[in-house]
């Protein structure tokens, strides 16, 4: 809880600038002025963080730059930005969507847990944008990738279905490297990321534990009963950033010996 908490003050603000896309397109602004992501799909517990406070979302409300997005342990929500491109927010998430104000370019910012990302091209010309973690920068024009940062901000994971990506560690200096498509690599929040060895047949096994997600989701939120946005989540406040949730309830008591 401590390390999310501080990571999240780090994100809103004391992170170091990193210049890692140089070929941008002239516009720097996004499609007719909206910087805006609008919630398209939700299922248990996503929210945004207002005045230290979660309140719940619903499909069709609105994400503005610089708010914080929490999901609980059963949370999963996909978001659409102007373009076309989505972003999905899977349980024990928290990210903060467009932290870099006025760049449209850098996307999502992800504090902890898992997003999966995909970036639309324009008008079939490259379309950059960048995801950051604790640890790294994920530069894009275009393609479905998956990001995962642990709980203690030490590592993140990033995996490409689709496309190209290219990595940058945030924090130690060194080469960046290109992924494509099938290939996936960790990044070690004290390590150059030269260090890191891509993986070429991860991408599968992350496919397979993704629809187990999917399923065990399903399973736990059959229906999607949830409280609008402007709704206070109950017992969810500045401190608790998985959801105001309790828990899995207790398990059953033990049954009663046998009579004699």
């Amino acid at each position: 809880m401590f390390f999310r908490l501080a990571a999240l003050g780090l994100a809103l603000g004391a992170w170091p600038a990193a210049v890692v896309c140089q070929n941008l397109t002239p516009s720097d602004s996004p499609a007719n002025g909206d910087y805006s992501a609008k919630v398209i799909s939700l299922s248990g517990d996503v929210s945004v963080l207002r005045d230290s406070q979660r309140w719940a979302l619903n499909p069709g409300d609105t994400i503005q730059m610089q708010q914080v997005i929490v999901s609980g342990a059963d949370g999963h929500a996909m978001f659409q930005v102007s373009d076309g491109s989505t972003f999905e927010v899977f349980p024990y998430s928290t990210v903060v969507f467009r932290n870099n104000p006025p760049s449209w370019r850098e996307l999502i910012d992800i504090i902890a847990g898992k997003i999966k990302v995909h970036i639309e091209h324009w008008g079939g010309l490259p379309n950059p944008q960048r995801v950051r973690t604790p640890t790294a920068v994920i530069s894009v024009r275009g393609t479905v990738f998956d990001v995962v940062v642990d709980d203690d901000d030490a590592t993140t994971d990033v995996a490409v279905e689709e496309g190209t990506v290219v990595v940058r560690h945030l924090l130690v200096p060194g080469n960046e490297k290109t992924l494509h498509s099938g290939e996936s690599l960790r990044i070690y929040r004290n390590l150059p990321i030269a260090r890191s060895r891509i993986d070429k047949g991860a991408v599968f096994e992350r496919l397979v534990r993704g629809l187990n997600d999917a399923m065990t989701m399903v399973m736990m939120n059959p229906t999607t009963g949830h409280a609008g946005l402007g709704t206070p989540v109950p017992g969810a406040g500045s401190g608790n950033t998985k959801g105001g949730t309790v828990g899995p309830p207790p398990p059953p008591p033990p049954p009663p010996p046998p009579l004699p």
